[in-house]
């Protein structure tokens, strides 16, 4: 699929947010409108997240890897070229509709939506202002969506696990590998990415391509997703011991 830089379509990014923001009612309004009015909106959230998610981990992998670039494109401070462009306006496209979920919905959830927020900051300057980077990028969205269908699975059976005994099950089956897989995937293999990341960029990698002020927000940003990231899953992983614990006190 080639996709000429001159002639990407201007359209893209609005025809993706349409297209998230379809998905997103119709799960509101047609595939949950009979789940409780706090899990309605929650749950078409995760509906987007699983319509981005692995498509997104997918078109990385192509525009990173298989797709015909010219030399030296996997440089963390290469030129983007025309597919990563596309992908990055699929992902801004994501976190627009799902931003704008948070704050009509969730307005409360400010760790949430400050993640977003930021998260879309570092794709639209990567996209729109610098116009490099688009490797390094999409690198880290690719171990940040790895985990999509994992933590949007866990989370709808989260959201019946009280209502629907099935939904129990599962969520109960299925939350030590998903916490497992998070933790290899946020705790172990992003950091060493973005470890060599900083390496690179603090060795004047970025030199001439990549501002320094943008570099070094990215890699701020990037950081503090980790970090809270891993204080998510540790959370996680302690109640998870504790109501262990308590099942075999009481057997």
């Amino acid at each position: 699929m080639e996709v000429n830089q001159e002639n990407l379509d201007p359209f893209l990014l609005p025809s993706f947010t349409l297209i998230f923001i379809s998905i997103y009612l119709l799960g509101y309004t047609t595939l949950f409108r009979n789940w409780d009015s706090k899990q309605r909106p929650e749950a078409s959230s995760c509906l987007i997240s699983l319509a981005h998610g692995t498509p997104a981990v997918l078109l990385s992998i192509y525009a990173t890897f298989l797709h015909q670039q010219p030399p030296h494109h996997h440089h963390f401070a290469a030129k983007n070229i025309p597919f990563q462009t596309l992908v990055l306006d699929f992902s801004i496209a994501y976190f627009f509709t799902d931003t704008s979920h948070y704050f009509i919905f969730i307005p409360n959830d400010h760790l949430f939506i400050a993640h977003h927020l930021a998260v879309l900051y570092v794709f639209i300057t990567c996209r729109f202002v610098v116009g490099s980077g688009g490797s390094a990028v999409l690198l880290l969205l690719m171990l940040a969506e790895v985990t999509s269908p994992c933590q949007n699975a866990w989370s709808l059976a989260r959201f019946r696990k009280d209502d629907v005994a099935s939904a129990a099950r599962f969520y109960g089956g299925l939350s030590p590998y998903f916490y497992g897989f998070y933790t290899v995937v946020r705790g172990v293999v992003g950091p060493l990415v973005v470890h060599k990341m900083v390496v690179f960029y603090l060795n004047g990698g970025g030199s001439g391509k990549i501002p320094v002020w943008a570099w070094v927000s990215w890699m701020v940003v990037i950081v503090n997703a980790i970090l809270v990231s891993v204080l998510w899953v540790s959370n996680l992983w302690l109640n998870l011991f504790k109501e262990r614990s308590k099942i075999r006190k009481l057997s």
